[in-house]
């Protein structure tokens, strides 16, 4: 067993798992090598259909799908023979091609025709559907799940860089190439270069639309409605630690309005903010928690966070998160990434607080300020480059050379050292992934994120708490017996060092047809040989 210096551990580990890596890390050859995580299905409304039905078989819930539709003023009307913008998950299926395998149940009489035609409104054909299914054609039984498959486009970037979001478009009878130019305000000349050998002509067969620029604006004639997909926790998750002291608990004073915005200012002269834990967890918190004191700080209005993001309207935003939405903002002079929040996210919120509050670092990315009027609003800089996860397997990006890979590895293990080994107490992250990894303008990496983060004493083993993160980068002994140490981040680390290396996801399909997926840790140590293990 090799024994490393503690000093510059996380460093030499990284180093050393790229090295190990390497040796079985370009094997795989495919057709694709990853999703783009977020497409659109243009939908055909038949009669008798409805919001409820239509999420319900493709996997979403309604108040998803009605961000990509603002023309519909009710969820409980839509009108028979429009099309509405249902979003779902464009996969890698297999390495062979784009796609997503959605689970229907039978009803009575149903065929293969039947479910693509009608129930999937020629999203997917007859012929495909019976491909990814073992059932006779003439013998399907009766309220059991097969296999729809509807295709999808993640675009081509030799054609465009400037689309992040893609449409799968069922042609219709009567619809032809300058048609849909003009429904969807897409060029016909860059339709064509998108669909190569399609036949506008047909009124039938899919066709692939852009549907949103990667600048964020969504195409008339298509939605207006926010897209969370491309940059989704891009830039809405950012770290912090405390000092190498130890932190005496403070009491919580009384906000002196639940209105009240805070910044962090540069300067001095300021009044500390203070914000009560109980009026944010609610009248049964118990007095004398321990609490944040924001240093150098001034107030803050919604007002300006407000005309900062247009009202937060959906062209500024620029990703969902698990706890809020994030909007992109001016703010005096600086870029801003604004985290809305909702009430019930306090806990969270007040997590991040208290640890971005006190410490900074490179690697660990900054707050700005808060605010606690009506929703709960985090504020943080702007991270140009987006997150790894998405420059791995987002079509839309260039690949990153080696050594960026590399360096954006060692700034990630510097934020998880600092915040192990040189704070008291000592932060456990809890979510550390590849999508919790930005990369700025000069592609550094900073951690982000700390919504779930636990402190412990130095010299502590582990603490228990519930279960929380992400599934794929969780180690056993806490996805089984919730048991927190530094060690959870290190194992999770050592995912991210394998999405690096594979370009691939957490978790991994290995047979999408059926919906059979592994760990890409499992994955990657049934690939290797015994010399990985003797380095």
């Amino acid at each position: 067993m090799i024994r490393l210096p503690k000093r510059n551990l996380y460093h030499q580990i990284t180093l050393l798992a790229f090295h190990a890596l390497l040796f079985f890390s370009l094997k795989a050859h495919a057709k694709c090598k990853n999703g783009c995580h977020d497409a659109l299905a243009s939908y055909y409304v038949w009669q008798g259909s409805n919001l409820t039905y239509i999420g319900g078989i493709f996997d979403q819930r309604v108040p998803e799908i009605l961000k990509y539709n603002p023309n519909i003023t009710s969820p409980d009307i839509i009108i028979t023979g429009t099309r509405i913008n249902v979003p779902f998950s464009c996969d890698c299926l297999n390495g062979d091609f784009l796609g997503h395998t959605f689970s229907y149940i039978t009803q009575f009489g149903d065929t293969y025709d039947r479910v693509a035609q009608y129930y999937f409104a020629n999203l997917t054909t007859e012929d495909w559907v019976q491909r990814v299914n073992t059932y006779p054609p003439t013998r399907i039984p009766d309220y059991v799940p097969i296999n729809v498959t509807v295709n999808c486009s993640c675009g081509d970037r030799h054609v465009s860089k400037d689309y992040g979001l893609f449409m799968t478009y069922p042609l219709r009878p009567g619809e032809n190439l300058s048609y849909v130019a003009a429904e969807s305000g897409v060029p016909a000349a860059l339709l064509e270069l998108y669909n190569p050998g399609s036949n506008f002509s047909a009124g039938t067969g899919l066709v692939y639309l852009p549907a949103r620029g990667i600048s964020g604006g969504v195409i008339a004639g298509i939605s207006v409605a926010a897209v969370a997909g491309a940059s989704i926790l891009a830039f809405c998750l950012y770290a912090g630690v405390y000092r190498r002291k130890k932190v005496v608990e403070e009491s919580f004073f009384p906000a002196a309005s639940e209105d009240q915005c805070v910044q962090q200012r540069h300067g001095s002269g300021s009044t500390p903010g203070k914000i009560s834990e109980a009026a944010l967890l609610g009248g049964g918190a118990s007095p004398g928690l321990p609490g944040i004191t924001v240093d150098k700080s001034v107030e803050f209005s919604y007002e300006e966070l407000a005309k900062a993001t247009n009202d937060f309207s959906l062209d500024n935003k620029i990703g969902q998160g698990g706890f809020g939405a994030v909007y992109y903002a001016e703010l005096r002079g600086e870029k801003a990434a604004i985290k809305k929040m909702d009430t019930q996210a306090s806990k969270e919120f007040l997590a991040e607080l208290k640890v971005l509050t006190h410490v900074h670092h490179l690697n660990l990315v900054r707050l700005i300020g808060y605010c606690v009027e009506g929703s709960l609003f985090l504020v943080y800089e702007y991270i140009e480059n987006g997150n790894l996860s998405q420059h791995l397997r987002g079509s839309e990006r260039e690949p990153l050379p080696w050594s960026t890979r590399v360096q954006i590895a060692l700034d990630s293990a510097r934020g998880l050292e600092y915040i192990h080994e040189h704070t008291v107490p000592v932060y456990i992250h809890r979510d550390i992934k590849s999508a919790n990894i930005l990369i700025d303008k000069n592609f550094r990496g900073k951690v982000a994120d700390f919504g779930l983060a636990k402190l412990t004493e130095h010299g502590s083993s582990s603490l228990y708490t519930r279960l929380a993160g992400t599934f794929g980068y969780m180690p056993p002994e806490y996805a089984q017996y919730g048991d927190v140490s530094p060690k959870v981040d290190v194992y999770a680390f050592g995912v991210v060092l394998y999405e690096l290396i594979s370009g691939k996801d957490a978790i991994v399909k290995t047979n999408d047809i059926v919906s059979e997926s592994t760990g890409l840790v499992a994955l990657v140590i049934s690939s290797a040989t015994p010399s990985i293990y003797c380095l």
